[in-house]
């Protein structure tokens, strides 16, 4: 009866951990229509953590546009502060007061940043049973490694540049040999890494060769394009198409995540 009371025990251990998980998806999609990201990304962390990494293509959507969101955040308000201290000159009295609050800003998206980098590494990669999954999170990954790289690129540290561009480049590898050029998943990489080249690396050329080779390729692919990812596909073809426009202006750049 031991036996029987531990498979109990282990059965109603599962399902009360499903039905807890599908009350967190319920809140976070709550959370995203009021707008409250933050509350929407704790939803989700716990949904991952309650099913132990192994979620479905929706959860998926939603684990990132919480964190896109929350983090994006964080990033414009970086970027304001850089702006900020660029105009000031080095005697200003308020320089200290603006490096501060950046660095207070720095703080919160390393924080976020690793959060993620942390699930991704430790619960969702290991468990991406497709190719498409595995290359949707190593992108993710990618992006989050990069937007440290964005705060490390005048300083000292330089460990998530190289990082970035080496996740990217194993999940484009990846992404090339398995997923159609017109997938949403292998174009929003190759868009994402090709913002890498311009805008962490300063490469244009590579940044470039990189969204034009993905353009052209989808393009060649077009006829064969699946119905349910139309939409996807083609709004990140023409940022693709931007993006060359800009860059051979020496333009700003667009990401997915902007």
């Amino acid at each position: 009866s031991s036996g029987i009371n531990a498979e109990y025990g282990q059965h109603y251990y599962i399902t009360n951990n499903l039905r807890m998980s599908s009350n967190h998806v319920d809140i976070a999609r709550l959370a995203e229509q009021a707008e409250r990201y933050s509350d929407m990304s704790i939803e989700m962390k716990k949904h991952i953590e309650a099913l132990g990494g192994v979620i479905g293509e929706e959860d998926r959507n939603l684990f990132s546009v919480a964190y896109k969101n929350v983090v994006g955040q964080r990033r414009s308000s970086w970027r304001a502060m850089c702006g900020i201290e660029r105009k000031l000159t080095a005697g200003d009295s308020k320089l200290t007061q603006v490096r501060d609050y950046k660095a207070k800003i720095e703080g919160e998206l390393t924080e976020l940043c690793n959060e993620v980098l942390t699930m991704l590494q430790d619960q969702l990669i290991p468990n991406a049973a497709e190719s498409k999954e595995k290359v949707f999170y190593m992108k993710m990954k990618g992006d989050y490694l990069r937007y440290l790289a964005e705060i490390q690129k005048d300083t000292e540290e330089k460990d998530s540049i190289e990082n970035a561009r080496q996740v990217y480049q194993a999940a484009w590898d990846i992404s090339e040999k398995e997923l159609d050029s017109t997938h949403p998943i292998h174009l929003g990489l190759a868009l994402n890494f090709s913002v890498y080249y311009f805008e962490i690396l300063d490469d244009k050329v590579k940044a470039c060769d990189l969204a034009k080779k993905a353009f052209d390729d989808a393009i060649s692919m077009l006829d064969h394009l699946k119905e349910d990812s139309y939409k996807d596909s083609t709004l990140i073809m023409q940022l693709l198409r931007d993006n060359l426009t800009l860059w051979s202006a020496d333009g700003e750049d667009e990401d997915e995540n902007q």
